[in-house]
């Protein structure tokens, strides 16, 4: 902010009451900030969501208070749009979101919302991106930065460890130092460091005990301080415990207004010396800061925006993310001349966005049965019955009828509004059973089925084996029909790839057990490995791999260049491979590379994304892609120094078209810069001491005074030899079995040698 804004601010702070600054700290009503007329200050408006503007046209009061909202364009959501891999499109998308929030006079969007998917249950899973931290990340930033582009800011949200719905006002949830830095934090930390949000949203939910609205660690030490985030903390809607303690640990802003609730608990803490002004007055000028920044963007020249575009923008979109799972004998795409059916509800009424904040009204939706008019001549059955679990036996049988009648039937299925939303998680991983049961007797008596899925996060598939062809659409935004119809009939070339995995049913997800917790109390008992880290360390099969995606065309990956083989860990790595297309149309690729750390001494993942780059081939062309590796691409968190850290050693570097599809493999040697310093104590192990080449030489030292030795054995294998038979044998161990010939004063000094 300019130094004539600053001063502004700093002077308009010098002649506020500490009520009227107390009162910047709550929204005046759900969706505005609080103006103070007496300065001359105005309020700004935000609103949500992340994949379409919710903004409602009257002000009101009450967050239940019904009220209209506006007419938007609604665009796929998180869920899909993370299956794009793709950053620049992502840019895009949060362009035009930025530019209808400036036609409709909002300031700040509330999103991106960036939580990792620890569970297949969670029911906002559809607003989150990915089980994968980095890949979330790069999402996120391009998001945020398209939409800040246009002079609005964004909200990253719910920060953090917001993973469930069930209880999520209460429920604290409980993770180690380590995962919630890999795994948990990771996500926000790269929106935050490489998009720069305007502001950020924290969750509702206690994390390790404490509220994250009253976090300080989350809030000043961890976002502010260590990352480095100038802008504006606010609360989720109803998210403060106490708002004092709020206020003091960085919470600025309480959404929505409390009736002046919490702003009097505010005025009376700094009355009474609870808190200091200077405390209240740092907050106030975070929500100036914020207020004036958003003005110096002035509103769109008209109240409308272009919706014929941003709905082109919406359809190019959908069918960039949407992935096609399966395609066996080439099914798909469809000949248009041949004798189709399209079968099931949703091919009528299609399930296009999820339920919650987040509910966009959209100006109008378009099915695949609208969309495919003037393509090809199909016919239609029902199926099924949304508002019905049950199947109906007549809606089966005509289904069945017009399957038979044709080459090809296409079952349009997924999950009704009631399975999935915020407020509320998923029961289990089913579809409907009059949805599975559809698809097992139109499959029985057609060979030639496709089925069509849209859904916020996985389902089970028990007739996966029994179709051809499965393209996940999942919430592909109000012109889903039309990017579906696209890709059915190879208008369009699917190029996305599952930004999750897809287990073979529920007990096999590593939070199984674990979900949604006990009463208040939530153990992330799985830790790292959450999603394909857990997966493939367990090496166990999946549906569908993290990662995987089909197209109608083929690609060859080949001649892949590291830029050295040895580095230091503060040295960038660039790496080098050159794809090709050797299929016979158009299409799109996605490829990923995964570090493995192979000889290190802690637990780590088997691998771990660390970058992606999505290539456009004509048939037979060939792009050499880059990708830049950094300290971070090795690094794991360690607890005890409070940093990340590259151990010394071999990693491998993996690209392929999936996590379960590695084409080329390298390695690379790495030189930390930081030697980490053990501590050795009497209830050390003779194996941890091992490990280091100063502890060699004390158990050399120890060996000498017992003088076991068998002829022609080296100094190596001696040691090898005494680690097999006493690695885990403590030290002061070595006092009692030697009857004193190693004295309890001998080991003491060498522990100190080796400490020092």
């Amino acid at each position: 902010m300019a130094g004539e804004a600053s001063e502004k601010i700093r002077q308009l702070i010098l002649q506020m009451t500490i009520e009227e600054k107390a009162s910047l700290c709550s929204g005046q009503d759900v969706w505005r900030t609080q103006d103070v007329a007496r300065l001359g200050i105005p309020y700004i408006m935000v609103s949500d969501g992340p994949h379409g503007l919710r903004t409602q046209k009257e002000k009101h009061n009450f967050i239940f208070e019904p009220a209209e909202t506006i007419s938007a364009v609604c665009f796929p959501t998180g869920s899909c749009l993370a299956c794009s891999f793709d950053r620049d499109l992502i840019r895009r998308v949060g362009e035009v979101l930025g530019d209808e929030c400036r036609a409709e006079g909002v300031s700040v969007l509330l999103g991106p919302a960036v939580n990792s998917k620890r569970s297949p249950l969670c029911g906002r899973n559809f607003e989150y991106y990915s089980e994968d931290p980095f890949l979330t990340a790069q999402i996120a930033v391009g998001f945020i930065q398209g939409v800040q582009s246009r002079g609005v800011g964004t909200s990253v949200k719910h920060f953090a460890v917001n993973n469930q719905e069930s209880r999520r006002m209460t429920t604290s949830a409980n993770v180690d130092e380590r995962t919630l830095r890999e795994i948990y934090l990771a996500g926000f930390e790269g929106a935050v460091k490489q998009g720069k949000p305007w502001t950020v949203m924290c969750s509702y939910n206690r994390i390790n005990g404490v509220y994250s609205s009253e976090n300080r660690r989350l809030l000043t030490d961890i976002l502010r301080e260590e990352w480095g985030f100038d802008g504006l903390v606010m609360s989720d809607w109803g998210a403060v415990n106490d708002r004092v303690k709020g206020l003091e640990a960085g919470l600025d802003l309480e959404m929505p207004g409390s009736g002046n609730v919490n702003n009097s608990k505010i005025v009376h803490a700094v009355k009474e010396g609870k808190i200091s002004e200077d405390t209240l007055n740092q907050a106030a000028e975070r929500v100036l800061k914020l207020v004036y920044k958003a003005l110096e963007t002035p509103e769109g020249k008209d109240s409308d925006f272009d919706r014929k575009a941003h709905s082109r923008i919406a359809r190019e979109t959908a069918r960039e993310c949407m992935v096609l799972l399966k395609n066996e004998n080439h099914i798909l795409p469809l000949k248009r001349s041949g004798k189709i059916a399209f079968i099931g509800e949703f091919a009528e009424k299609p399930r296009y966005q999820g339920g919650g904040s987040s509910h966009v009204n959209s100006s109008y939706v378009t099915s695949a049965l609208e969309a495919v008019k003037g393509v090809s001549d199909v016919t239609y059955s029902r199926g099924y019955d949304t508002s019905r679990e049950a199947p109906d036996t007549t809606l089966i049988a005509n289904a069945v009828k017009a399957a038979k009648a044709s080459e090809t039937a296409v079952i349009f299925a997924g999950l009704p509004d009631s399975y999935e939303s915020e407020s509320w998680d998923r029961k289990h991983m089913h579809l409907p059973a009059c949805q599975n049961e559809l698809i097992w007797a139109v499959s029985k008596a057609q060979p030639n089925t496709v089925v069509v899925l849209h859904n916020g996060s996985p389902v089970e598939m028990p007739w996966a084996n029994s179709v051809k062809g499965i393209l996940e659409a999942y919430l592909g935004g109000q012109e889903t029909g039309g990017a579906v119809v696209d890709l059915l009939f190879g208008d369009a070339n699917p190029c996305g790839k599952l930004a999750e995995s897809f287990p073979l049913k529920l007990s096999d997800n590593p939070s199984y057990l674990n979900f949604p917790g006990d009463g208040d109390e939530c153990n992330y008992r799985e830790g790292l490995f959450t999603g394909y880290r857990y997966y493939d360390k367990k090496e166990m099969p999946v549906l569908f791999p993290f990662g995987h995606g089909l197209s109608y065309t083929e690609f060859s990956y080949e001649n892949m260049q590291l830029g050295a083989d040895e580095i230091t860990d503060n040295d960038i790595l660039n790496v080098t491979v050159t794809v090709k297309n050797t299929g016979k149309v158009f299409g799109k690729e996605i490829l990923q590379l995964y570090v493995c750390d192979r000889q290190t001494n802690i637990t780590r993942p088997l691998k771990e994304l660390k970058g992606f780059e999505k290539v456009s081939l004509n048939p037979g062309e060939s792009k050499t892609v880059t990708f830049i590796l950094n300290k971070r691409s090795f690094a794991y968190y360690n607890p005890e120094i409070k940093d990340w850290v590259v151990n010394s050693g071999t990693f491998d570097i993996l690209v392929g078209a999936s996590s379960r599809d590695i084409r080329l493999r390298a390695q690379v040697r790495i030189h930390s810069s930081v030697q980490l310093k053990p501590h050795f104590t009497l209830n050390s192990t003779v194996s941890d001491i091992l490990k280091y080449e100063s502890g060699k030489k004390a158990i050399q030292t120890l060996l000498d005074f017992v003088n076991i030795q068998i002829e022609g054995e080296t100094v190596e294998e001696k040691l090898s030899r005494t680690e097999s038979m006493f690695g885990e044998f403590p030290l002061r161990t070595v006092i009692e079995f030697t009857r004193g010939v190693i004295s309890e004063e001998l080991v003491i000094k060498l522990i100190d040698m080796l400490n020092h």
